[in-house]
């Protein structure tokens, strides 16, 4: 687990962890790209081919303008931490050696500066962005809500994409790979077969709402992956305002039932352990009792 202020370090991104007790570590040099190794725990999976000849061509003109982060390995060699994508794109340029940052650092805390620069780039698909909050969550202990801190997301973000990863494999790889957005991956969750639905939301080109009507359809007792309920459903607006506001905050599904105004009912459906948690610590910090009398 971090301290404070390398949390703050990570959440200002790779340059302030580039400049951040530069008198205590060696300043930026270079190293042969010979001795420098990728992370076998990298966040993202997958390399754009055509960016990638780009940034090839790039580099082979004006050369690698930005360091690369890396941390020692015993034997002189070195481990990637952030910026693998100008290291591949050097060694195609047929480089012998790329600017380097060399900083000490963990495990723990080389994978969220890696899970950190990635997403700050924009250059995790959901499912790497995913997956890497899973593995800070279950390897390295944090919570939801301290992720989302050190990641610079809200917590419900962090929730909604760790629901993805309850997809089938499928339907994962079909996200991963740009075939369907995140909104179509929520909508999907709803459907008794989605794996069927999501091959036709990708022939037909269907649209979110689409999925999430098909869904419905096939599913009436299941609420949206909106957490709020379709559009209608409530006579009132405001009542209909309140749970999407409620649901957005909590990132679960939240359905508001006044049949009887102002008498009514508040669900709130967590799909994680996590979710249960938080859910507990919000209402013993409102200090409801939780324990059975």
């Amino acid at each position: 687990m971090l301290d404070r202020k390398r949390v703050a370090g990570l959440g200002r991104g790779l340059s302030a962890l580039m400049d951040e007790g530069a008198a205590a570590t060696p300043a930026r040099t270079t190293l042969p790209i010979a001795d420098i190794v990728a992370s076998a725990t990298q966040p993202r999976r997958r390399f754009d081919a055509a960016a990638m000849d780009e940034l090839v061509e790039s580099i082979r003109t004006r050369g690698v303008l930005q360091p690369i982060l890396v941390r020692p390995l015993p034997g002189r060699r070195y481990e990637i931490v952030a910026g693998e994508r100008r290291w591949r794109a050097a060694a195609a340029a047929q480089l012998h050696e790329i600017p380097v940052v060399i900083r000490e650092l963990d495990d723990a805390a080389a994978f969220e500066v890696a899970l950190v620069e990635n997403i700050q780039r924009a250059d995790l698909n959901p499912v790497e962005e995913a997956e890497g909050f899973r593995r800070l969550i279950g390897d390295y202990g944090h919570t939801q809500e301290g992720l989302a801190k050190i990641v610079g997301k809200s917590r419900s973000h962090v929730a909604n994409l760790l629901r993805l990863l309850d997809l089938p494999d499928d339907i994962r790889e079909q996200v991963a790979a740009g075939a369907l957005s995140t909104g179509h991956a929520k909508a999907l969750m709803m459907a008794p077969d989605a794996s069927a639905l999501a091959l036709r939301a990708i022939n037909e080109g269907l649209s979110v709402r689409q999925i999430e009507a098909l869904a419905r359809r096939s599913n009436p007792g299941k609420p949206s992956p909106h957490n709020a309920a379709p559009h209608g459903a409530h006579d009132d607006p405001d009542l209909a305002a309140l749970e999407a506001r409620i649901a957005e905050a909590l990132g679960m599904t939240v359905t508001l039932a006044a049949p009887k105004p102002p008498t009514g009912t508040m669900t709130i459906a967590f799909s994680t352990l996590d979710q249960l948690d938080l859910l507990c610590r919000l209402l013993e910090a409102a200090h409801v009792t939780l324990a059975p009398r």
